[in-house]
């Protein structure tokens, strides 16, 4: 039996994660996820990344948001611009429901493991999702003009447009890894880093003490696969932050990021011409179409970055 454990965060990690789950019976998969990007907001616990995998694996992810419920209506929304209040993160009438039912859990004592549990079993999904923590870890985003914000000012109401200076992540060293994190990371037979964000993505997730050497020691079983494609990011800030913190913007530039956490790293076909600088790093290039704009390329690269540790580990479900 093949167990895979993923560290997710974003769009990228959802969208590969619905793949997987088309290669790899869903008991076998762990997805940990990143909860630095976390907030409150109207009193509400919201947990963006956890919301945008758990909708976008139960297929009722809102089309023309990307984030959010299908179906998706506006009333509190519309009611709060009368009011003059908070409205630059958008909350949909049926996605407050998540965060009412979260934050109600919360405030009673539940974990956001536990809480997490809930919300994807009433969504009928079978694989495990993970928080990195149960713990408060916030992102801060320290500006090249010196102002540090909230992650989700940075990202949402200024739509990551600011040139960033620093990025830290405060509470992450009083955090503990949520329960079977670890277990999960050692456990498996392949340790996937998704094609998300390696600055406010994954490195959150790996600011836990313990998560990064976790996943340091098991390092040639690791793959991790390239959010930077033909030079540029596939969504979001990664390559900005990249050139911001003095790093080649290219697959390259990501394989001298990961060549401590993996072994292996899939690059796209557009830049199969970087191979041997990969190899240079340390990690071994694979190569293939990494753009996730279908299920079927999605589930190609599934069964694609499995097979890089194992060739005999991948198999259609």
């Amino acid at each position: 039996m093949t167990t895979i454990c993923v560290l997710c965060g974003g769009v990228g990690a959802a969208r590969f994660l619905r793949g997987l789950l088309r290669v790899v019976p869903p008991s076998d998969i762990t997805a940990i996820v990143n909860t630095a990007d976390d907030m409150r907001l109207h009193g509400l616990a919201i947990s963006p990344d956890l919301d945008t995998c758990t909708y976008t694996l139960a297929e009722v992810i809102n089309p023309e948001t990307g984030w959010g419920l299908v179906g998706e209506t506006w009333q509190a929304k519309e009611t709060l611009d009368r009011y003059g209040g908070q409205t630059w993160f958008g909350l949909g009438d049926r996605d407050l429901g998540t965060h009412l039912y979260r934050t109600q859990r919360l405030d009673e004592g539940a974990t956001l493991a536990d809480v997490t549990r809930e919300i994807t079993a009433a969504w009928d999904l079978e694989l495990n999702v993970l928080p990195m923590s149960n713990d408060s870890v916030r992102t801060r985003v320290t500006l090249t003009s010196g102002e540090t914000i909230d992650f989700q000012r940075y990202f949402v109401e200024r739509q990551h447009a600011d040139a960033v200076r620093h990025v830290e992540f405060a509470g992450a060293d009083r955090a503990r890894p949520a329960p079977g994190v670890l277990a999960a990371i050692q456990n498996a037979d392949c340790v996937v880093i998704a094609p998300s964000n390696p600055f406010v993505s994954i490195d959150p997730i790996l600011s836990v003490p313990g998560i990064r050497d976790a996943v340091v020691q098991r390092r040639e079983r690791n793959v991790a696969i390239s959010p930077i494609v033909g030079g540029g990011a596939v969504k979001g800030p990664a390559a900005d932050l990249m050139r911001s913190f003095g790093h080649e913007v290219s697959a390259a530039g990501v394989a001298a990021l990961y060549q401590p956490l993996a072994a292996h790293l899939v690059i796209d076909t557009v830049d199969d011409h970087l191979a041997p600088a990969v190899s240079e790093t340390g990690m071994t290039p694979h190569v293939t179409n990494t753009m996730m704009t279908a299920i079927d390329v999605t589930t190609a690269l599934a069964e694609f970055t499995i097979a890089t540790v194992d060739p005999t580990a991948s198999r259609s479900v």
